[in-house]
């Protein structure tokens, strides 16, 4: 059951009809602070250095509310994250 199927014996009468429900799914690398001057001078090449240190793993977040952590993997030639650690409620 580790591949994200579902088994149709364990589930409640009716889950069926949610189980297709799109939700959005964001890999959130970091984040920082920065003044409005700072992003009125924003331009190509500007590098805007995240708080985020580049050996902590990132989140995993489903509509806004972080349920995983990870690292960065890539998946023919597309960004993926390998998730290494579920979030307690």
């Amino acid at each position: 059951m580790g591949n994200g199927e579902i088994n149709s014996i364990d589930q409640p009468k009716g889950m069926d009809r949610i189980l297709d429900v799109q939700v959005d799914v964001t890999g959130r690398l970091g984040a920082c602070r920065i003044s409005m001057r700072e992003v009125l001078e924003l331009d190509a090449g500007t590098v805007v250095q995240l708080r985020q240190n580049a050996k902590e793993p990132i989140e995993l977040c489903l509509n806004d509310k972080v349920v995983a952590r990870g690292e960065v993997v890539v998946v023919n030639d597309s960004f993926g994250i390998k998730i290494t650690e579920m979030v307690d409620n």
